[in-house]
């Protein structure tokens, strides 16, 4: 059986399916008549609680998510740029040392 392409849902949408399952009551339900898979919306609908502060205590906000992703996409940047500048210092520490004196 062919995979169906993956769908991306906006945040709206995610908060309206969500707003569904409350005012329904049966997410299995709310899940097969937008057709999304039970387990996705069960996701939407733990993050919704955590967002509202109703989560586990060391549960990730969807702003704090964005924070560290942010911050791990910075970190591999100045990584890059660190190792960089290495190879740009060794490499004119080794064409100095090979100059003759005068």
């Amino acid at each position: 059986m062919a995979q169906r392409k993956r769908r991306e849902f906006t945040a709206q949408q995610k908060s309206e399916a969500v707003k569904l399952v409350k005012e329904v009551g049966n997410l299995s339900k709310v899940a097969r008549d937008l057709d999304l898979h039970p387990n996705v919306l069960r996701n939407w609908v733990r993050q919704a609680k955590v967002d509202a502060g109703e989560g586990p205590p060391d549960a990730l906000t969807t702003a704090e998510k964005k924070e560290i992703q942010r911050l791990k996409r910075d970190l591999k940047r100045v990584r890059m740029e660190r190792d960089f500048l290495k190879k740009a210092a060794a490499f004119f520490a080794r064409e100095e040392s090979s100059k003759p004196s005068s």
